[in-house]
C-alpha cells in the first residue's frame, strides 16, 4: 500500500440518499477491539475483547455480541483460522457466556433455537485421506489431512449434534485446488443456517458451496468449481437466490488476480448478478472478506486485505466507502489494517434499540479521522472518480 494510501481512512464517500443507512460492525484481524460506526465513520461503540479475533463479530437480536477468538497457541500453529473461544459479551464488554474446545476453527452461526453452530478441526482418517484429490504432493501435515466436524452446541455447553466433513464428501469428486496444499481438505469458512434449518456452508480449498440437509445430513446442493476460487460468506437472500463473495485464489481460468461478488440462483445454478470493478485487480482479496444484501436492494461488501468496507447499489454504484484506520502487525503480511467481514445494521435492529451509542464517548478516538475525503455525488460525477468504474453482468437483482 502506498503512502499516498495509507493516509485515507475513514468514510471516503457517502450518499446518504443511496446507501442503506444504519450501523457498521467490524474487527480489524489483529486487534482486540470490535468496533461499531455510523455512515459518517463515526465510533459510537467499542467492545475490548480477551483474545484476537478468530474470525468476526456478530450482533445478536438481545444486543449482546457473539464473538469468535483465537487462543494462543493455537492448536495448529500451520493453519489460518484457528479459533479456541466462542465468546458472548453484553453491551459493557462482560463475557455473559463462554465456549471453549483447542480445536474449534474460525466458524460460527447463531441458531433460532438459541444454540450456536461451530466448526472444528478434525483429522480425516487414513483410509479416506489416502484417496482425496489434488493439492499441492507432500504438503500433508505429518502425513495428515484435516477437515472440519460441524457441531451444535447447546447454552450449556453439551454438543447436540454433529456432521462430518469427511462422511459426506467425495474424495473423488470434492477435489483440493490444485496450488492448496494437502494439510487441510475443505477449509470451511463459513456457517449459516437457512430458513428451513438447513445449513449454508463454503469449503474454501474445494471451490465449493453447498447446502446440507439438517434431517438426513446429506448435501442436497452443491456448486462452485471452475465458478468460483477460494470464495467467503454465501447468504441466502430472500428470493432464494446465494449470494458468495468469490475471492478468486487460484482461480484455474485466467492468471489475472480479482476479486468479485456474485448472485447465483440454486435452482439453475447460473450466475444471475456479478459485481468486479474496472481494471478487475482493483478489487481483490486474496483471504476473507464477504458480501450482505440490504433490504434496499444495495450491497455491502468487505474487502479483507485492504482493510476497505464499501456499499454498492444494483447498477454497480459505490454510494458509501470506509477505509479501516486501524493497523496491526501480522507475522506473515507485515503492518496492515485487514478485516474479516463487516455486517451493517439498520436503525431499528433489536439489538440496538435501548444501546448507548453517543460517539462523545470516544471523542479523541474520532478526532484522529478526518472527513474531509468525503466526495458528493456532484463532486464524484465531475472528477470522474474511482466510483464510476465499477461493473455488474447481467443487469440489477
Amino acid at each position: 500500500m502506498s503512502a499516498g494510501l495509507r493516509s485515507i481512512h475513514g468514510v471516503t464517500h457517502y450518499e446518504p440518499e443511496r446507501a442503506a443507512n444504519g450501523y457498521t460492525l467490524f474487527a480489524p484481524m489483529y486487534g482486540r477491539n470490535i468496533w461499531l460506526i455510523d455512515m459518517w465513520g463515526t465510533i459510537v461503540h467499542r467492545w475490548r475483547v480477551e483474545n484476537l479475533p478468530g474470525n468476526y463479530g456478530q450482533l445478536l437480536p438481545n444486543g449482546r455480541l457473539l464473538y469468535a477468538g483465537r487462543t494462543l497457541p493455537p492448536a495448529i500453529p500451520e493453519f489460518a483460522g484457528n479459533g479456541g473461544q466462542l465468546a458472548e459479551y453484553d453491551w459493557s464488554g462482560k463475557i455473559v457466556w463462554e465456549y471453549r474446545d483447542h480445536y474449534l476453527s474460525h466458524c460460527f452461526a447463531p441458531l433460532a433455537n438459541g444454540n450456536v453452530l461451530v466448526a472444528k478441526w478434525r483429522a480425516v482418517p487414513a483410509a479416506i485421506a489416502a484417496r482425496v484429490q489434488g493439492g499441492q504432493p507432500g504438503t500433508e501435515r505429518n502425513g495428515e489431512i484435516y477437515g472440519e466436524a460441524i457441531q451444535e452446541i447447546s447454552r450449556d455447553g453439551k454438543v447436540v449434534w454433529e456432521w462430518l466433513t469427511y462422511e459426506h464428501l467425495d474424495p473423488e469428486i470434492d477435489v483440493i485446488g490444485p496450488l492448496h496444499p494437502r494439510d487441510r481438505w475443505t477449509n470451511l469458512n463459513s456457517l449459516s443456517e437457512m430458513p428451513d434449518g438447513n445449513i449454508l456452508v463454503s469449503f474454501r480449498c474445494i471451490n465449493t458451496i453447498a447446502i446440507i440437509d439438517r434431517t438426513s445430513g446429506n448435501i442436497g446442493w452443491r456448486w462452485g468449481p471452475g465458478h468460483v476460487a477460494g470464495q467467503h460468506h454465501p447468504t441466502r437472500l430472500d428470493n432464494g437466490n446465494i449470494l458468495v463473495f468469490d475471492n478468486g485464489a487460484h482461480r484455474a481460468y485466467t492468471t489475472i488476480d480479482y476479486s468479485r461478488v456474485i448472485e447465483v440462483d440454486p435452482r439453475t445454478n447460473d450466475i444471475v448478478w456479478e459485481y468486479k470493478e474496472n481494471p478487475v485487480f482493483d478489487f481483490n482479496s486474496f483471504i476473507c472478506s464477504g458480501a450482505q444484501r440490504m433490504p434496499g436492494g444495495t450491497t455491502v461488501i468487505c474487502e479483507c486485505t485492504k482493510g476497505r468496507l464499501f456499499e454498492i447499489t444494483a447498477e454497480g454504484d459505490i454510494v458509501w466507502e470506509y477505509v479501516n484506520p486501524f493497523y496491526y502487525e501480522h507475522p506473515i503480511f507485515g503492518v496492515n489494517n485487514m478485516v474479516f467481514r463487516c455486517i451493517r445494521y439498520d436503525d431499528a435492529y433489536p439489538g440496538l434499540r435501548n444501546a448507548d451509542l453517543d460517539p462523545e464517548r470516544y471523542v479523541d478516538l474520532n478526532a484522529l479521522v478526518p472527513k474531509r475525503f468525503v466526495r458528493s455525488p456532484r463532486s464524484r460525477q465531475a472528477l470522474r472518480t474511482r466510483y464510476d468504474v465499477g461493473t455488474v453482468v447481467k443487469g440489477g437483482h
